[in-house]
């Protein structure tokens, strides 16, 4: 009945009914939590309006994990996950790395759109 214990896991990798050990200190998730947030910011600047954008920090067996994710206007969702380092969690992420992160997102959802809507669209101005 480990289905019930949310702290069940895999043998060997978390003791039933004892949560994981984080050794990520406060300050590391705030760092984390200003990076994601800026890739989330970049990528809300990149895109027109009518983009939803989110973050998810969560803890997992490889340590913190960060999601950002776009719901485009049409199309499918599309996210970035990634699990950072520790030089990541003491500085926070590049500036280049989450410009990175964010233009991908970007350009991923509008290519959502562009593929679900197609070429039949006609402009309603020049």
């Amino acid at each position: 009945m480990n289905g019930n214990n949310p702290y069940a896991g895999a043998p060997g990798v978390v003791d039933a009914g004892q949560p994981t050990d984080s050794d990520i200190s406060m300050s590391q998730v705030q760092t984390l939590r200003r990076a994601v947030a800026g890739i989330v910011a970049q990528t809300e600047m990149y895109l027109p309006e009518g983009y939803a954008v989110g973050s998810e920090l969560s803890y997992g067996t490889d340590g913190p994990q960060a999601t950002v994710a776009v719901q485009p206007p049409a199309g499918r969702p599309v996210s970035a996950g990634f699990t950072p380092d520790e030089d990541d969690l003491e500085s926070g992420l590049t500036d280049e790395d989450r410009d990175e992160v964010a233009r991908g997102l970007a350009a991923s959802a509008a290519f959502q759109v562009m593929n679900t809507v197609g070429d039949d669209i006609t402009p309603t101005a020049r």
